[in-house]
């Protein structure tokens, strides 16, 4: 650990990372001291940056100074901020090999009769329209379990995780081109979710996403039972049948079994949200050692949020196994720049008040952090969003940033687990695959350890190494996926943060 309170992530780095509240006067550095106060997790400057310089942090370019930065101080929105650079794409020039682990670990895991595993055995009930949501949400409330009311309707069925109603706010008033595609593939990708052993679709009757032809284009007719409240005869009678069909197939769900099956049938979805200045310090690279334990044990990870990836994008087409699918990560980011440009808004736009609270400033300085989840492998695959994810290895997934619809987007593709990292506090759930949830400071940890499962503090407090950390994390992932509840599981959360990403006009 540092002499000095702060963190230097790399020697030729103009910044580095208080690592708690610095006061003014404070030696940073061999001969620099804070001339004011630097809040936690914010940068301070090493060294004297002119107006218009380039700064840099991890060893890349994060922003460009506003204005001239003297060593010692504070260095955040007031005097850092965007500008253009050329970014030296080199396709493949740091792919490499990748060592697979044998024999791979392996977790206690619920394999269906496709050969297809499971890491959690849900009944599902999905919506076509918005106007069927509260529908559906009568149904799973038959089932809901209600541990401080002592209530447990599933009780004699101990082998189903629940029944989840899982609703949108779309479905009708909407083109017939790219956002109905959209929303089918997102649906599709639910229904064919492993997590899922039976999938019931209530519909209104009317809309635009008529169940039939969503059924029909997608192959879904024999997996899905599916209801039409206006045929039924109304909600009554709807509740009625949805209630009767669930209790029908219970006794069918039940009979599943865990069994060792192999790391290589994770699917883990990456994400962040809440981030703060320590997410690229601790939490993501930890999880970034977790990622490529999990692709060395023949397993998958996605990462996604692309207006979260915006600038680091050159870091990640190096690593491409192919020029093809380093220029797909390419014109993703040529199509954000076009469409937020479209949408009077610009990327650098992400950055949340919570984010540049905790010291990030820049979009380039919250993708180069983001980042790190994704580990050191290969970039193998490039997909739109909820696009079946069929490849081994680290695979990138087109989403926005917003991590409900950006992770619903990864579990449509098939992810089986989720690795969410946090520094502000994020009390994120999902379903039908659990969500771990990382936090990047032992102070956020204390004060929401009811819904944070690792503490990467311990990175920062000189308790343990990033490789500790992450091995401590993979651990946790083969236990979870083997069945271990995770603290949002605890609280039930999931259902409501099942979020499609909705594009065009609501007509």
């Amino acid at each position: 650990m540092s002499a000095y309170p702060v963190i230097t992530l790399r020697p030729d780095d103009g910044v580095v990372v208080a690592r708690g509240a610095i006061e003014p006067g404070t030696p940073v550095a061999d001969g620099v001291t804070a001339a004011e106060r630097i809040p936690a997790g914010h940068k301070v400057a090493v060294r004297p940056h002119r107006s218009g310089e380039a700064v840099t942090k991890y060893g890349q370019i994060i922003g460009f100074a506003k204005a001239d930065i003297a060593p010692g101080r504070h260095v955040h929105v007031h005097n850092l901020g965007m500008g253009e650079f050329a970014r030296d794409y080199a396709f493949g020039v740091d792919a490499k090999p990748t060592r697979l682990v044998t024999p791979p670990a392996t977790f206690q895991g619920i394999r269906r009769p496709d050969g297809r595993v499971a890491t959690r055995n849900y009944v599902g009930i999905l919506t076509s329209v918005n106007c069927s949501a509260h529908v559906a949400d009568l149904i799973a409330d038959a089932f809901r379990r209600h541990p401080i009311l002592g209530l447990d309707p599933l009780a004699a069925y101990p082998n189903v995780d629940g029944v989840v109603a899982l609703t949108h706010k779309t479905g009708c008033g909407m083109a017939m081109g790219e956002p109905l595609r959209l929303l089918r593939r997102t649906l599709a990708g639910y229904a064919r979710h492993v997590n899922f052993s039976h999938i019931v679709m209530i519909g209104l009757g009317c809309e635009v996403n008529q169940i039939g032809a969503f059924l029909e284009e997608q192959g879904l007719g024999d997996r899905i039972r599916s209801m039409n409240i206006q045929s039924l005869g109304g909600t009554r009678k709807t509740v009625e049948a949805g209630i009767a069909f669930v209790k029908g197939i219970l006794d069918e769900a039940n009979v599943v079994h865990r069994e060792p099956v192999p790391a290589s049938e994770l699917i883990v979805a990456l994400q962040c949200g809440g981030s703060d200045g320590y997410s690229g310090v601790s939490a993501n690279p930890a999880l970034g050692i977790a990622s490529d334990l999990v692709v060395q044990n023949g397993g998958t990870v996605i990462l996604s949020e692309t207006t979260e990836t915006y600038g680091a994008e050159h870091l990640f087409t190096r690593r491409a196994v192919s020029p093809e699918v380093g220029q797909k990560l390419v014109d993703l980011m040529r199509w954000w720049e076009d469409y937020t440009r479209k949408e009077g808004s610009e990327i650098d736009a992400n950055p949340s008040p919570g984010n540049k609270a905790g010291g990030l400033t820049t979009i380039l300085e919250k993708s180069l952090g983001a980042m790190a989840k994704a580990g050191s492998t290969n970039l193998v695959d490039v997909l739109r969003y909820a696009d079946p994810v069929t490849a081994k290895g680290f695979v990138f997934m087109d989403t926005p940033g917003y991590d409900p619809v950006s992770a619903t987007g990864q579990v449509a593709g098939g992810a089986n687990l989720v690795c969410f990292t946090t520094g502000r506090g994020s009390v994120f759930g999902c379903k039908p695959a659990p969500s771990i949830k990382i936090a990047t400071n032992s102070a956020m940890y204390r004060r929401l350890e009811e819904d944070m499962d690792v503490n990467c503090g311990t990175i920062l407090d000189g308790e343990e190494s990033v490789e500790q950390a992450g091995r401590r994390i993979f651990e946790l992932i083969l236990k979870v996926a083997g069945g271990e509840r995770t603290k949002s599981e605890q609280f039930d959360f999931g259902s409501s943060e099942f979020a499609p990403w909705q594009i065009g006009a609501t007509v």
